[in-house]
């Protein structure tokens, strides 16, 4: 039987059925309907996801405007969390909410430095997760910092054309740090 969870870290770092069941065993299934918080802001982080279906949003909130910046979209196959929170099991600073009904796996930081410590395997997995992260953390910040409008959308359409006609577009453009009026002029052009 194929899992989504095997799939993702075999791509990286193959595993048995035996290992994947144990690596398995260390999560937490959470069942979410749309608009349902995952995170919510001001409180404590005991998981890091990894989507199994559905869509969620990352996000920040400015608390004199109110307005909403979202750094981060989880979708299947992807792992979200309010990092910091999490690693320093600190309260969280952002809210990350359900954008469809979704389905995610939970593990703790206790488990997961428990399967680190256990697994060759899945130490490398991490590793290598850690850096492409790094990796794309980077790309998004320059593009922030240096590109236009234009070149930030080109590339969200370039990196996830699956979630252009998934994710209302505004909240893409929350996500790239425009309004949405500019984004429709990008449309129109």
């Amino acid at each position: 039987m194929s899992h989504l969870l095997k799939e993702h870290i075999g791509a990286i770092s193959p595993l048995s059925d035996e290992e994947f069941d144990y690596i398995l065993s260390h999560f937490v299934f959470k069942k979410l309907k749309k608009h349902a918080f995952l995170v919510q802001e001001g409180n404590s982080v005991k998981y890091e996801y990894f989507v199994l279906k559905g869509c969620l949003k990352a996000y920040m909130t400015d608390s004199n405007t109110g307005k909403e910046f979202i750094y981060q979209f989880g979708v299947e196959d992807w792992w979200i969390t309010d990092r910091e929170a999490f690693f320093k099991q600190s309260t969280a600073t952002i809210n990350i909410d359900c954008l469809e009904d979704s389905e995610v796996l939970g593990i703790t930081l206790e488990n997961r430095e428990k399967l680190v410590t256990e697994m060759r395997k899945y130490e490398h997995f991490v590793a290598v997760k850690a850096n492409l992260g790094y990796i794309s953390l980077q790309k998004r910040l320059q593009l922030m910092i240096m590109g236009s409008v234009k070149e930030r959308y080109e590339n969200f359409i370039q990196q996830y054309p699956h979630l252009i006609n998934r994710i209302p577009k505004s909240l893409i453009a929350s996500y790239l740090g425009v309004s949405r009026e500019t984004l429709s002029r990008l449309y129109r052009s």
